[in-house]
Order: C-alpha cells, then structure tokens, then sequence
C-alpha cells in the first residue's frame, strides 16, 4: 500500500467495516442470552474477518468484521454442529447464535472455547512437528471422506473463491510478494519466482469435491502446550472443493519428517493436487506475511515467511 498523491494511503484489505468492542459484545451477548449477562467480556483474537471474545471465561462469540464474511458465518452455524461428531479434533460448535438488529445488522454465534495457542505463535521447531502433522493428516483424511462430502455437503458452495485453480492463485501469488518485497519483508527468492511461473500453465487437480476447511493455516491450527493438535478454529470458508485447499497446510507448515508423518497419516496425494497445494500454501503464505508484517505480528511474520520457503522445498 503506498500513499496516492492526492490524499492518505487505502486502508488494509484487514480494516474493518464495522468494529465490535468488549463494551458492545457485552451489550448484544447480555441481550440475547441472559444466562450471559454480566459475564466478562475481553478481546481474544482479531482477524481479517472477524473479532473473537472470550465471554465468562468459557465461551468464544465470533463477530463478523466485514459484510462479506457475513455468509461464511451462516455457514458455520449450519455446518459445524454437523461436522463436529465426525472429526477426529475438535472444532467450535455454536451455541449461542444472536440475530442481526439495530445494533449491529449481523449475526453471531458463540461456542465454548477451545483451549489452545495458534500454530503461528507456538513458535515450534520442526524436529517436534511430527506428532503434530500426524494428527492433522489424520484430522484431515476424515473430513475429507467422500462419505461425509455425501451427507453433509449439499448447501455448501463449490470453491466459492477459485482456490484449488493454481494459475489464479500463482498470479495473485506475484503481486502479494512484491507487496512484500516494497515492505522490506522479504527478499525474491529464484526457486519461488520459478515455481510460480511454472504454475501458470497449471491446469485444476481432478477429481470429485470434498468437505474441506477451506482456510486452513498457521492460524486456524490450535496447539496444546505440548506441541500437540488442540483444535481447528475458523471455519468461515467450509465449502466443497479439491482437498488441495486444506493440503496446503502439508507443505507450509511441515517439512522433512514432519510432512512425511502428515502424508503418511492423510494418504497418497496425485502429483496435480500437491502442486495445486504448493501453490496455495504459497499465496496464504504471501497474504499472512503481508497481514502481519502490516499489524505488527512478529511471530506470524517469521512463521508464514518460512512457510513460503517450506512451500517449494522437496
């Protein structure tokens, strides 16, 4: 983002169209359950598309940010008390989900909170990501099962935003990286500019559309304090799509021993799905690093900056 002449800089992608603070939370929460009133409220994360409070403790309440993220909210509320059974980790399951109104002309929901830190802040070495790629592959290989894709998949979309296309994403791909590079947070790296060019000529991965979390990063990764899988949060983007969409987490988070415990517990991956997977892991990694270089996330920063060099190695 550079300054235009004529006036101030655009706001960040990130910037939110409606801001909810602990003061308003507490009011929409306290009015539309009022076994919540007067539960503390405080600010628990923050993301591009939504804010997340912890209320009395226990439970998580999701607000939307932006209006575009508004479907992906209804999503969760339908899809998550339906996923949740079959999954092998947990994940968040509304129950508490307030109507839009006056004050805020959205809906949100709140579930119990899942204890666990983000895999972008653990900060973990990758001689103890093992254990944890293992159980992500597992986590993985059953919720991308054609059988669930069968029962729970009919009101989902199809890859709503053409993330299993890896020409698409290696051209958007390009500009995130000079957008780091004018920010002085990365330096072009030849395996990268290559692999990128090479994408563009990409066709999509075949084969039948799965359940897949669609947004799955070093964010949406919970871990205990042990390093283990706590958890997957965030499930705004759960659509139907080529299990590339999720993979992508194989290449960018793990490498080494790691990533073969991961394939090793999530099965043989086609060769167009792992290239499609390199792809997006690599423009998650570019949108991440941009994001937090931009907000002052340090740990986030280094994390998806090594995931981008992970992307590409064998």
């Amino acid at each position: 983002m550079t300054a235009r002449p004529d006036g101030p800089p655009p706001a960040p992608e990130w910037a939110p169209e409606r801001e909810v603070t602990p003061e308003l939370a507490a009011a929409l929460i306290g009015r539309s359950f009022p076994e919540l009133r007067d539960a503390p409220v405080e600010r628990l994360a923050t993301g591009w598309d939504n804010t997340v409070f912890l209320v009395g403790g226990r439970w998580a309440f999701r607000f939307p940010r932006r209006r575009i993220a508004v479907a992906g909210v209804e999503r969760e509320i339908a899809t998550l008390p339906v996923l949740a059974p079959r999954l092998p980790l947990p994940v968040p399951v509304p129950r508490f989900v307030g109507e839009p109104s006056g004050d805020f002309p959205w809906p949100f929901w709140g579930a119990r909170m899942i204890p666990g830190r983000e895999f972008a802040d653990a900060r973990l070495p990758m001689e103890r990501r093992a254990v944890l790629a293992a159980e992500t592959g597992a986590f993985l290989r059953a919720l991308h099962d054609p059988a669930l894709a069968r029962e729970v998949g009919a009101g989902l979309p199809r890859d709503p935003m053409a993330r299993a296309e890896p020409a698409r994403r290696a051209e958007r791909t390009v500009d995130r990286l000079d957008a780091l590079v004018a920010l002085g947070a990365w330096r072009r790296a030849p395996a990268v500019d290559d692999f990128l060019a090479a994408a563009r000529d990409l066709d999509p991965p075949g084969g039948d559309p799965v359940v897949v979390h669609g947004d799955l990063h070093v964010r949406h990764l919970l871990l205990t304090p042990d390093g283990r899988a706590a958890g997957v949060i965030d499930w705004g983007d759960v659509c139907l799509a080529d299990p590339a969409l999720d993979l992508s987490l194989a290449y960018s988070g793990f490498e080494g021993a790691a990533r073969a415990a991961f394939l090793e517990a999530y099965g043989p991956v086609p060769q167009d799905r792992e290239a499609a997977a390199r792809t997006l892991a690599l423009n998650l990694g570019a949108t991440l690093a941009e994001y937090a270089a931009g907000t002052g996330r340090a740990a986030l920063l280094a994390e998806a900056l090594a995931g981008i060099g992970r992307a590409v190695a064998a």
